[in-house]
């Protein structure tokens, strides 16, 4: 018994903002002093590193409950359930609702609540709860919905993973141009085919990672220091995810049986165009293997980081034909991947 995937969906905001949006942005650093290159300079080496060349960001009307819920939607209009059927939403985010303009995260009701009452969902069995484990929030969210379907809890569940980054940035830090805001969602229920996932690991690092992605003040010294936005130590985050996130992928294919010759496709968190190929790199050379063409899809290049919405994304892109090189075919085995805040790893090894 395992689960499989029955239907995708996404929503990918409307709003592009290119690298000239940040132009006239007074990017400093954590001493809050000028940074020395101008911002056009720092807009090229931020694409040279990330690969970043736009983002999406969220209408002004909308909130990351709001993304959710389309994605949502269209994992259902995917799949053809009914809506009623569903025993749980399981929604991934980091800082809830955050409207256009305010600084205050809204969790209560969760946005899975949320989700639930704008989906008209009568069932009040249908548990609905929100998960916050960084960037790989989704796919944890995909191995909790797993571990009720297998232990008879549940049988068909939906997982969300939606964020609107732009909310939480801080304007004088250039990593704020490596956010951006989406949502994906996938609906899982019960099969007793072979397919399905075929195996997962997740690890929380610690004792001495924690703090590499954390909330912190502005680097504008003039600026409240109460008021907080996502920070982060880009070059230990490199690092770690370089010394673990490859151990970790190859930990988890071992767990599925299968041989690194049968992996079609690695849809990892899109979180750095340079550190992703780094990590499949070094996955492979603990194979003594090169990184196989095609394996890897990327699209961070035109819709940036948006945390726990990149991978269900990219996947609804995939199975929607919407990536001209990439496609799924049936009984490809595929690896999902991810590396985030806390530090947490996850991995899922998954037969199409």
């Amino acid at each position: 018994m395992t689960s499989k995937i029955i239907g995708v969906g996404n929503y990918i905001p409307s709003e592009i903002i290119t690298n000239i949006f940040f132009d006239q942005h007074n990017f400093l650093d954590n001493n809050g002093d000028a940074l020395k290159h101008d911002n056009a300079t720092i807009a090229l080496k931020l694409k040279e590193i990330t690969g970043i060349e736009e983002r999406r960001y969220a209408s002004k009307n909308q909130v990351t409950s709001d993304l959710g819920l389309i994605a949502a939607e269209a994992a259902i209009k995917n799949s053809g359930i009914d809506p009623e059927t569903l025993d749980y939403i399981i929604f991934a985010h980091n800082f809830g609702d955050v409207a256009f303009g305010t600084i205050q995260s809204d969790t209560v009701p969760s946005l899975a609540s949320r989700v639930k009452h704008k989906l008209k969902i009568k069932n009040n069995y249908c548990v609905a709860y929100d998960v916050l484990f960084g960037c790989p929030g989704w796919i944890e969210g995909v191995i909790q919905a797993n571990a009720y379907i297998k232990s008879g809890l549940a049988k068909r569940c939906l997982i969300i993973g939606a964020e609107t980054l732009s909310r939480v940035v801080d304007p004088h830090d250039r990593d704020t141009m490596i956010y951006a805001d989406g949502a994906g969602a996938v609906i899982i229920e019960h099969t007793e085919e072979e397919k399905g996932i075929k195996s997962h690991l997740s690890a929380s690092f610690t004792y001495e990672e924690k703090d590499y992605l954390f909330f912190g003040k502005s680097y504008n010294n003039t600026k409240c220091p109460d008021t907080k936005y996502i920070k982060m130590d880009g070059r230990k985050i490199y690092e770690f995810a370089l010394n673990n996130v490859a151990a970790a992928m190859k930990e988890c294919l071992a767990k599925s049986g299968y041989d690194i010759t049968s992996l079609n496709k690695i849809i990892i968190h899109q979180a750095n165009e340079k550190m992703d190929e780094a990590i499949v790199k070094r996955f492979y050379r603990q194979y003594s293997m090169p990184v196989p063409e095609g394996i890897m899809p990327m699209v961070i290049s035109k819709l940036g980081n948006s945390s726990v919405a990149t991978v269900p994304t990219l996947l609804a892109m995939i199975m929607n034909n919407e990536l001209e090189d990439h496609q799924i075919n049936d009984g490809d085995l595929v690896m999902f991947a991810s590396v985030g805040a806390g530090m947490n790893i996850n991995a899922i090894v998954y037969q199409f």
